[in-house]
Order: C-alpha cells, then structure tokens, then sequence
C-alpha cells in the first residue's frame, strides 16, 4: 500500500508522483463495491415512497413519518460506526472486517423490506415499515461508513483522490443505472407488485453481497512500518481523546469541513426531492408509469458519461468549480420541470432529464473528491477520518429524512390517494417538489460554496508545504 512519505520536506518529482499513484486494477476492486451501495441507495431513493403507498398501501403522511424517523436512526448510527471503525483493531484493518461481516445482512435486510406483509392495518403497517428500515439503513451503515472511510487510506494525492473518486463513482454510476432501470422490469415479471418487489428485492441484495465481497477480497489497508508510525503518533497525539464524544469534538472545530458538508446535505436534500417525485410526475400527470424506467435511464445514462467530464473539470479548474456547475444545472432544471415538465410531451421531458443528468454527474463524485481536502485542512484530523465520514452521512441523512418526510406530508395536505385519479391540488404538489422546491437547496448550496476556501491553486500549495 502507498502512503504520503513521512520525512519528505520537498514537493514530489515525477518519480516520485509516478510511485504514489494506484494501480488501476486496485482503483477497480475499490469501487466495484458501489455498484451494490447505488443500486441500493437509487432503489431506495425512487421506490420506497411509492412502494409503501403504492403496493404495501401505507398511508402517505405514515409512510413519509416511517421514512424520515427511520432516517434519522440511520443518521445517530452512523457517527458511532464511524468511531468504532477508526478504533477498530483487526488483521483485516480499520475499515474491511465491516465489509466482509456486514455484507450479507446488508443484502438480505434489503429483500427483508421489499417482502411486503400480509397485515393491512395502517398503524401496524406503519410499525413494520419503521422497523425494516432501521433494519435496512442500520447494516448499510455497518458496511458503507468504513468503505467511504477507506478513500483517504489509499491515497493522500490531491488528484489520486480524484482519481480513485472517479472510479468509484463510474461503478455507483453503474449501480445507479442499475436501481433505477431493473426494478420495474423485474415487477412486472410477476402476477402481483407484491411478489415482483420481493423478488427484486432479492436480487439487489445479492448484487449487495457480491460486490462489497469483492472490495473485501481486492483491496488491502497499509501495514508495516508507515502503520505504526501512523499509530504511535496518533496514540501520542490523541491519548486523552478516545471518548466518543472527545473524537468527534475536532470534527466540528473544522469550518472548512462544515462548509463542505452544508453544501453536500443541501445538494442530496435536492436530489431526494426531485428523485422521490419522478415516479408520481410520469404516473399521474403524463399517465405512463412504465415510461419512469426510461426516464431514469436517461438521467443516470447522462450522469454516468458527465463523470468523467466532472473529474477532468476538477481536476483543470478546481473541485469547488466542479461541484458548483452540477448544482447550478440542477438548480435551473427543477425549475424547468416545475414550469414546462408538464406541457412539453414526454419526448422532451426525456431530453431535459438528460441535461438534469449532466448536473447529477458533476454533483455526484465531486463532494467525496472534496472530503479528504476538508477533513485535510485541520491537521489533527490524521487519525479519525471514520468519525468524519459518519458526520458526513449522518447529516446527509437527515437532510433526506427531513426531504422525504415534507415530500410525504405535502402529498397527504395535497389529498394524494394511491392508484386514482389526482386533483389538479395534488398534482401541483407533485410539481412543487420536483421543481421550486428542490431548487430552492441548490441556490442554498451555491451560497455556502461562496464561502468554499479550496479551490485547486489553493489544494496544491498545501500540499507541497505538507511534503
């Protein structure tokens, strides 16, 4: 494994840039593990709503509670996995023993809660919901925290960071696609809903498994020498800080670092908005419910191709400059959804997803190229990535709890009622969320970015005085 040296004072030559670069195939096995990871956080971000309302027949407003409460759970257990993968001391590593013991009961949690239940009570559906979820949400943390929290174990070079991001995000491009395009088609290969969720859920859980074993199996953490040096200095360092409490006060003295995760908890507040309603938008204003495939692979077909584009971008202007073109053109078309989406015919509704795409695609790998710059800029924050890391998703997820339970409520207030006809009060609603609402978290993103210190001139000057 190759870590920053320890001794250099001078910048990397090119020999020595040359020898800090991953090989690619080390690049591959890292991020075959979210091709899993986005196909279930896309399955999820399109479907849990409308498969609770839809086939489990959960009421709207219990189903955006269910949703958001279990959210929120999810959000508390991440800051704890996080500290307990950066004290975790194992053969295996930190981060690993969480992929290889977590994989299994991270799949089969999955198709635990597409297996709807026989009861239709609505307070006991509602328990059930809850509990899956905390379920579901709890062993994608156990996995998920320490995978992220590998990114800054591989490789400290600003655009190895980027590199190695790029690659990651191409397979969760994959695993998006994925989500969003096999869910239907496997549904409607079954006489019932019921039966098709189960078995989709199924099969999402094994690409699940399957992949996060391969990251297992294919990726190693530094041992040796550079690890003990790592280890002793931070014992030195921190010998009065392994409280939880006391790990996670340096976190939140990091200003560059709350910036960054402000912008990023907007821009998925957004994302979760617009995702949530794409299902509602095609099956009750365009009446074409099967057409929701389609669109999603579109959008996630243009992100997939814009990635690359979003690495090359940061990588010639800055990864801020990168991440503020993607929420700028999600920003502007959510509000084209909201004021034309539904008078354009779904021909060009397919293109101005396209363009959403491009937006998803720049927005999408950036902030985690983003991350180890912030957490970087505070110095005593060698030895705790992990507890940033579950900072990090515990605030992104209460940004989407708290997106997917106004989404449910604003349905409920709007009179929505599963598989009818909607009002015309209802489907304003629809385009309400998909459209000024959303866009309303990305101008919010692109302020705070305004205040956003790193840019490239500035990453680089940092690390030469670092080497």
């Amino acid at each position: 494994m190759i870590e920053r040296p320890l001794d250099t004072a001078a910048p990397l030559n090119g020999a020595q840039a040359a020898d800090r670069r991953l090989p690619v195939r080390k690049k591959v096995g890292f991020g075959v593990a979210d091709i899993g990871g986005n196909l279930f956080f896309t399955a999820m971000g399109f479907w849990t709503l409308t498969y609770l309302t839809d086939t489990v027949y959960l009421a709207p407003a219990l189903a955006g509670i269910a949703i958001m409460a279990a959210k929120i759970w999810d959000a508390v257990t991440d800051p704890i996995v996080g500290y307990f993968s950066d004290n975790t001391v194992s053969r295996l590593g930190r981060r690993r023993p969480y992929l290889l013991f977590g994989a299994v009961p991270f799949g089969l949690s999955v198709w635990l809660f597409f297996t709807a239940p026989s009861f239709t009570g609505q307070q006991t559906l509602f328990w059930w919901a809850l509990l899956t979820l905390c379920l579901v949400n709890t062993a994608m943390t156990l996995v998920n925290i320490p995978y992220s929290a590998l990114t800054p174990e591989l490789t400290s070079d600003y655009n190895e960071q980027t590199s190695l991001n790029a690659y990651r995000f191409l397979f969760a491009g994959v695993g998006t696609m994925m989500g969003a395009v096999i869910v239907i088609p496997i549904v409607n290969a079954f006489p019932s809903k019921v039966a098709g969720f189960s078995a989709a859920g199924f099969a999402i859980g094994a690409v699940i498994i399957i992949t996060t074993l391969i990251t297992f199996f294919s990726v190693k953490e530094p041992t040796g020498r550079l690890r003990h040096e790592k280890h002793s200095n931070r014992m030195t360092a921190f010998k009065d800080s392994f409280s939880f409490f006391s790990s996670y006060r340096f976190v939140f003295t990091n200003r560059v670092y709350l910036i960054l995760l402000a912008v990023f908890v907007l821009h998925l507040t957004a994302l979760n908005f617009l995702q949530g309603m794409v299902v509602y938008y095609l099956k009750y204003i365009y009446q074409a419910e099967s057409f929701s495939t389609v669109i999603m692979g579109i959008l996630l077909i243009a992100a997939l191709i814009s990635i690359p584009v979003a690495a090359r971008c940061s990588n010639t202007f800055g990864k801020n400059v990168s991440y503020s073109v993607g929420l700028s053109i999600l920003g502007i078309t959510s509000m084209v959804i909201f004021f034309a989406g539904h008078l354009i015919g779904l021909t060009l509704l397919a293109v101005l997803f396209a363009v959403t795409g491009i937006g998803v695609g720049f927005a999408f790998a950036t902030p985690w190229a983003m991350l180890p710059d912030a957490i970087a800029w505070q110095q005593q924050s060698a030895h705790n990535e992990g507890c940033y890391y579950g900072v990090w998703t515990f605030a992104s997820k209460l940004g989407q709890a708290l997106s997917t339970g106004v989404a449910g409520l604003i349905l409920s207030a709007a009179g929505y009622h599963a598989d009818a006809v909607q009002s015309a009060q209802t489907v304003f609603a629809i385009r309400l969320i998909a459209g000024p609402i959303a866009a309303s978290a990305c101008l919010l993103g692109l302020i705070c970015m305004r205040f956003y210190p790193i840019g490239k001139h500035t990453a680089c000057m940092s690390m030469q005085k670092e080497h």
